[in-house]
């Protein structure tokens, strides 16, 4: 064991490890990249992420910088869930559900609790939260609060962001801070702190007045229900007060380590009514999808032609009498979980009148048996994750673009040409409903020739869904992997807001460093030729 974690061990409750077979299994997530970390800790409580944090900040004062990383489940692919210093793994320990009070509808946890755990806790009282990844069984909610996660029932009920009420946070240097709707006067009290934390409200309060023009035009830019690039300045200061905490919701790590988190929750329904529909033309589903989302559903999602020859071709009988035309375009997934049972049957009436044409085939389901039927068909996609096609791999890249619902059908075909030029198949998937499409081309990293073509295909895939209005990354930040594009996307003068913001919260650079900031050549130089998914052979893959 090295001097430095023989050192944290001796001061912390957690464990310490700084072995290679630790340090090589946390070497990656769920992206394409490779960065090893140096030391290891799994933190017991606050107490343990304060001294490391404080350790870190001292040795970067010496001008020995450390590098400090969060992470959860590891189960981002933008490769924000690496670094080459001390590496914070939550699972372990800090994973318990603190409070729990059904009468307000709030839950209070800490950052290493899954989703799926929470998810159980508040079934047990009709309660949910609703914001929910696909990978949920081991997505936990640091992770998706520091990426702002979405999931299939973000089109009704929003992000993670708008369901994060307070946090407690670690700053760079080992100061904890409480988040939430601060008034004028209890703000004016933080300006006046000579402590790290008033100098961080100082910067932001100064920031955000110095910069109100830039900031406005950072939320008009994307088109989008969803994006999740940058850090989102336009929230903080609002009627209700002034609000660090959406800050930290897709800040990836950068400004902060989130210790407890005090989320709001719904009630929730498990009686939902599903459509499955088939349109034969992708134009047909652009022309009826302003239609269906004006019945507010809770789910619309989608998968393309592509995606189903790609699981046919695994595994040919796969979807035998389950999918009513395999041959159709693109195939929509609809559910409607109204409180009300009228209101669901009401709703999935007047859809029906919408698609009952030619070119249209659907399956509806009003039992459970249905309902698994149907996310049979949805869930074929872990088939293309999971299986490899001699050495090529499906790779999570330019997979969480999103563009205006207006322009997806737009967006799918210029997709479609791109990919086909790169002489892979153009399977896709997403969120219909929100313009989120998610495309894991299928490649060989350990060959230089698909490196070179995957960078090619994610240049245009990214040019093109900018082109439309549309956003790098709707729900997963931008990362490592997405951080050379940002400027595209926003600009100049809006990438040095970004860096203002980024060193306000953290001088010396240690807080996930790259993050937000890599160039290709950076993430180039990370790329790992052994891409897999075999830690989560376990649970699936999901996206």
């Amino acid at each position: 064991m090295s001097k430095v974690a023989q050192y944290l061990q001796e001061h912390l409750v957690g464990e310490v490890s700084a072995s290679p077979e630790v340090r090589r299994h946390f070497a990656h997530d769920a992206s394409i990249l490779r960065l090893a970390p140096a030391i290891v800790v799994y933190p017991r409580n606050e107490s343990d992420i304060r001294k490391t944090a404080s350790f870190c900040w001292q040795l970067a004062e010496r001008g020995r910088p450390m590098p400090l990383t969060a992470r959860g489940g590891g189960s981002d692919t933008s490769g924000a869930a690496l670094g080459a210093g001390i590496l914070l793994v939550f699972p372990a320990h800090m994973n318990k559900i603190l409070e729990l009070n059904p009468k307000k509808e709030t839950i209070i946890v800490e950052p290493g609790a899954t989703y799926d755990k929470v998810e159980q806790t508040l079934y047990t009282h009709g309660l949910f939260l609703p914001p929910y990844p696909a990978s949920l069984q081991y997505a936990t909610l640091g992770g998706s609060i520091a990426n702002n996660a979405i999931g299939e029932k973000s089109l009704k009920y929003g992000s993670t962001a708008d369901y994060v009420e307070k946090l407690r946070v670690v700053l760079a240097n080992g100061e904890i801070i409480e988040t939430g709707p601060l008034s004028k006067r209890e703000l004016n009290k933080k300006l006046g702190l000579s402590t790290f934390e008033g100098d961080v409200y100082r910067a932001v309060d100064k920031i955000i007045e110095e910069n109100a023009e830039l900031i406005h035009q950072q939320s008009l830019i994307a088109q989008t229900p969803r994006s999740s690039i940058g850090y989102n300045l336009s929230r903080i200061k609002t009627k209700k007060g002034f609000d660090l905490t959406p800050l930290f919701t897709g800040s990836q790590g950068t400004l902060g380590v989130i210790s407890e988190a005090t989320m709001r929750v719904v009630p929730h329904n498990p009686l939902t009514r599903n459509i499955l529909i088939s349109f034969e033309k992708l134009d047909d589903m652009q022309e009826a999808l302003p239609r269906i989302l004006a019945l507010k559903p809770s789910v619309c999602d989608m998968i393309n032609k592509g995606a189903i020859e790609r699981v046919l071709s695994i595994n040919p009988r796969q979807l035998d009498n389950v999918l009513p035309m395999p041959s159709a375009d693109i195939h929509l997934f609809v559910e409607f979980d109204d409180q009300k049972e009228a209101d669901q049957k009401k709703a999935l009436k007047k859809l029906t009148k919408i698609i009952d044409r030619d070119g249209i085939d659907y399956l509806v389901a009003e039992d459970l048996e249905g309902q698994d039927r149907i996310r049979k068909v949805r869930e074929s996609v872990s088939t293309i994750l999971n299986e490899p096609s001699g050495q090529t791999k499906a790779i999570p890249v330019a997979e969480d673009i999103a563009v205006p619902v207006e322009n997806l059908s737009e967006f799918l075909k210029k997709a479609a040409q791109i990919y086909q030029a790169a002489g892979t198949a153009p399977a896709a998937w997403g969120q219909a409903g929100e313009g989120v499409v998610r495309m894991h081309p299928m490649f060989d990293l350990a060959q230089t020739g698909d490196r070179q073509k995957l960078f090619k295909l994610s240049d245009e895939l990214y040019a093109a869904a900018l082109k439309l209005g549309g956003t790098l990354s709707a729900a997963h930040g931008e990362g490592r992997i997405r951080a050379p594009y940002t400027v595209y996307m926003y600009g100049e003068d809006l990438l040095k807001l970004i860096r203002q913001v980024k060193a306000a919260f953290d001088p010396y650079n240690i807080l996930n460093p790259g993050v937000k900031t890599a160039t290709r050549d950076e993430v180039k130089a990370m790329v790992r030729g052994d891409y897999n998914q075999a830690h989560r052979h376990e649970f699936l893959p999901r996206s």
